[in-house]
């Protein structure tokens, strides 16, 4: 939970900072680092749901090769 806390902080500072600089504006900094997380959590809700529907195969074919190798240990002195 400590990361997801921490992370919540650097994005609300990151996304606040960009707007701010790119803009001039304080409000708009702040408004932009309330909102933007918001959207992207629903973003992210639509994204894991069409991943799991597109995204990767439920069972992944097996390679038909198979290599057998052996640990080698070289003594250098």
């Amino acid at each position: 939970m400590n990361k997801t806390l921490t992370f919540a902080v650097v994005h609300f500072f990151v996304a606040f900072t960009v707007t701010w600089l790119i803009t001039g504006s304080f409000v708009l900094g702040g408004l932009v680092a309330m909102i933007e997380p918001a959207v992207n959590t629903v973003a992210y809700f639509f994204h894991e749901k069409a991943w799991a529907r597109f995204g990767q195969p439920k069972h992944a074919a097996k390679s038909p090769v198979t290599i057998d190798a052996q640990a080698v240990s070289v003594d250098i002195r």
